[in-house]
């Protein structure tokens, strides 16, 4: 295996996030409008005509865009379903993320010039399976969350020309492979037609009942223990790269994440993409790599199930809060122009930023009347600003997400570059 073997796959909520996780190291990223997506929340900031930009975007690239219509429809959507199908199609992605076997026999029907690629709610785990799709024309299959990297190998021995593909990062559902009806149940929003409300998030308050005589009582927790008993720990595999990579089985790496920030996308990719290039430069570091995605938001980190099987280990849920800010917040954003910021959370004259720039960036020192710019702890840049001028010569005291103006830079910085801080707190429970 070489380096253009492996493919980075980043999730892609909107445009924006689209250019963000091919600057930063993706080879490929997921996404679709709101219909038939298992993302209905992310696929509303697509539009077809977007989507359409991103996908002339990436292939200007060399990249790749992977569309999802991964829902799973109802008789009375069939024919919807059909001219969504055909509308997609005409958008020219690289391939149809599905699941649902009906709808792969639609899309080879209707669509046949587009590869499928099976949907990870397919929940496939063995080569039987996967032989099942492979005769119904699918080409890659996204592995089900749960499965060993002893059963990907195992796959790949049986089917050598199916691409096999595999989460390594991002959020875990207690439902196995995201099966899930809870928040049907609860909230009427269907999780696998792509509108789940997240309900194994919240926290609940347990109560016990005796049916004799229909005395009920709340069941107290530990102090500290709290009480999200669904909240699965994201799953986080850069430490067991060297692993994956080193199996020869898998063809591609997935980052789960459609709804989350811009900087998730950006350092997520960033991370994943360094320590696919280092094991092929072999320098792999995976302290490296978990200390930027520790900066992420996230519940905790667990291997999951690639590596362990779940009976071996019991620490897969964090039932002490729903989710960590991470460590870092970011404070602005460059613009396309490269002179200017728009502001994502606070910026004060003074303040020591750390500059996060995409893959390969070239970045030049500078010290002026704007502010300087400087190099420090092994090779990381900085940015403080003796000033806040907008684009238009205003001078403010400070800036904060709400203001919309540019910021002017004391030197250019590549497009979608990002400052960041330090978080001032720790954890959030939402």
């Amino acid at each position: 295996m070489n380096k253009k073997d492996i493919e980075l796959l980043s999730p892609a909520g909107n445009l924006e996030k689209l250019k963000i996780a091919f600057a930063y190291g993706a080879d490929a990223v997921y996404g679709g409008v709101s219909h038939f997506s298992l993302r209905i929340r992310a696929g509303k900031e697509f539009t077809f005509e977007s989507f359409k930009e991103g996908i002339d975007y990436a292939h200007a690239r060399d990249k790749k865009v992977y569309a999802t219509i991964n829902g799973f429809p109802f008789n009375s959507q069939i024919e919807l379903l059909k001219k969504h199908i055909i509308k997609m199609a005409e958008l020219e992605p690289d391939a149809f993320i599905v699941a649902a076997p009906g709808v792969v026999r639609l899309c080879r029907e209707i669509a046949p010039q587009i590869p499928i690629h099976l949907s990870t709610q397919a929940n496939v785990l063995n080569y039987l399976d996967a032989q099942v799709f492979w005769d119904m024309g699918v080409r890659r299959i996204i592995a089900a969350r749960e499965i060993s990297l002893k059963d990907v190998k195992e796959i790949k021995k049986h089917l050598p020309d199916m691409e096999i593909e595999i989460f390594v990062h991002g959020s875990m559902c207690f439902a196995y492979s995201g099966r899930c009806l809870v928040s049907a149940v609860q909230m009427g929003r269907v999780p696998n037609r792509g509108s789940c409300a997240n309900d194994c998030r919240f926290e609940y308050t347990l109560y016990a009942a005796n049916e004799d005589h229909s005395t009920l009582f709340r069941l107290e927790e530990e102090p500290g223990v709290g009480t999200y008993i669904f909240n699965s720990k994201d799953m986080n595999l850069a430490s067991h790269m060297q692993e994956i990579l080193d199996s020869g089985a898998v063809d591609s790496v997935k980052i789960e994440g459609r709804t989350k920030s811009p900087y998730y996308a950006a350092v997520t990719a960033h991370a994943y993409r360094e320590a696919i290039d280092d094991y092929f430069d072999n320098k792999f570091d995976a302290n490296k790599y978990q200390k930027e995605l520790y900066t992420t938001k996230n519940r905790g980190f667990t291997d999951a199930y690639l590596i362990h099987r779940p009976f071996d280990k019991n620490d897969t849920q964090n039932h002490e809060y729903a989710l960590s800010k991470g460590s870092y917040e970011v404070s602005g954003l460059v613009a396309e122009d490269e002179e200017h910021f728009y502001c994502k959370y606070k910026t004060y004259p003074g303040d020591e930023i750390e500059i996060f720039a995409p893959i390969g960036a070239q970045i030049e020192e500078c010290d002026n009347e704007i502010g300087k710019i400087y190099k420090k702890d092994d090779d990381k840049f900085y940015i403080v600003f003796n000033k806040i001028l907008t684009d238009t010569n205003k001078e403010l005291e400070s800036v904060h997400s709400g203001n919309t103006n540019k910021i002017q830079l004391p030197s250019k910085l590549p497009y979608l570059t990002m400052l960041r801080i330090e978080n001032e707190e720790e954890t959030v429970n939402n």
